[in-house]
């Protein structure tokens, strides 16, 4: 898919700092509020043409999944849901951005646990800062709601009153600042 859209960012390779940017999600839990969590690593650089169209190439380490809770943290990483021995990494590879509104739409390919889904991101530009002495610092948010049977998650643990523990669909938030390298 080609892009329908120049980028905001100067041309050149920028590389997500993951010091000052964060992958978090959550899911709804026992049906009525939502558990929180995020990855410690994850790495990735947004690359924009001469021609002005960007992309975006990330990877997450799913081994370093973290909701503040030790019990919980490693039965996520285990087969029920990750599975991370076998699948410790998650990948976006972009395919497109096209203006929406103020906003903009990121779309690409996201493989989690050995399946890859075109997945669209609402996309919002924070503008770009001059830095601190190492480049400069573009800005960035995105989120997408993503149904985790679709990557072959589907473990199930019914309630007794009726619902389950675990809700079907994760939201995921980037919070992302990119700087390009002086």
């Amino acid at each position: 898919m080609t892009t329908a859209v120049s980028a905001p960012i100067a041309v050149g390779t920028w590389n997500i700092d993951p010091v000052h940017s964060t992958v978090g999600f959550s899911v709804k839990h026992l049906m009525v509020s939502k558990v929180r969590g995020k990855f410690e690593t994850f790495s990735g650089t947004i690359t924009v043409a001469e021609d002005g169209t960007p992309s975006v190439q990330a990877e997450i380490d799913v081994t370093s999944l973290t909701t503040g809770n030790d019990q919980r943290d490693a039965h996520v990483r285990s087969a029920d849901f990750f599975e991370a021995e076998t699948f410790p990494k998650a990948t976006f590879v972009s395919t497109g951005v096209a203006p929406k509104g103020d906003d903009y739409v990121l779309t690409g390919d996201f493989t989690l646990k050995g399946v890859t889904k075109s997945v669209e991101l609402a996309l919002e530009f924070n503008g770009v800062s001059a830095g601190m002495g190492q480049g400069p610092v573009a800005g960035f948010e995105a989120t997408t709601v993503l149904n985790r049977k679709d990557f072959g998650i589907d473990f199930q643990m019914p309630l007794e009153g009726g619902g389950v523990v675990i809700g079907d669909k994760v939201t995921i938030t980037l919070e992302v600042e990119a700087v390009q390298p002086a």
